[in-house]
């Protein structure tokens, strides 16, 4: 079961938005999912409709979490604001491993569902992850470099070779 779950039966849509908001527990249990050092909020709002046989999801999600600079290890807090747009497909069969997949980007968005549930709070956590940078520096990341020996943006490749020359005229 996922950390942040919110079933809802296809057969009996909501003609309302559905508003999921995760509880603390559940912050600190995807905290622990995604490594991160805290998720303060997370909250969406979705709308649903029929498609067919499918379910198609459209809304925003937001979050307030905390994680650590890829440079420095400090505390960054960041804010994720984004457009959600899921549509839940039947189960389908895999294809054979040597079939070759070709992904449109309509497909690409797309989460197979099994029977008659779909878990939107899930999906709301998967979109989460997508959004999190896992190479986001903070303030102090420039120091850190600079600390440990390492070039900074700029510092490396032909150009900042040249620069090094043109210093020691």
């Amino acid at each position: 079961m996922s950390e942040f779950s919110r079933i809802v039966d296809i057969r009996h849509l909501p003609t309302s938005a559905q508003q999921l908001s995760a509880t603390s527990p559940e912050c600190e249990a995807l905290a622990r999912r995604f490594n991160l050092v805290a998720v303060d909020r997370l909250e969406a709002e979705l709308i649903l409709r029929p498609d067919g046989r499918s379910v198609r999801a459209e809304g925003r999600f937001s979050a307030e979490i905390i994680q650590s600079c890829a440079v420095s290890g400090e505390d960054l807090p960041v804010r994720i604001a984004e457009p959600i747009v899921l549509r839940f497909v039947p189960e389908g069969a895999d294809p054979a491993p040597d079939d070759e997949v070709e992904l449109t980007s309509d497909q690409c968005d797309e989460i197979e569902m099994t029977g008659s549930q779909i878990d939107l709070g899930e999906a709301v956590a998967q979109s989460l992850a997508l959004a999190i940078d896992p190479y986001a520096t903070g303030p102090g990341a420039s120091e850190a470099r600079q600390r440990a020996g390492l070039l900074g943006e700029g510092e490396n490749g032909p150009f900042a070779a040249l620069a090094a020359l043109k210093k020691t005229k």
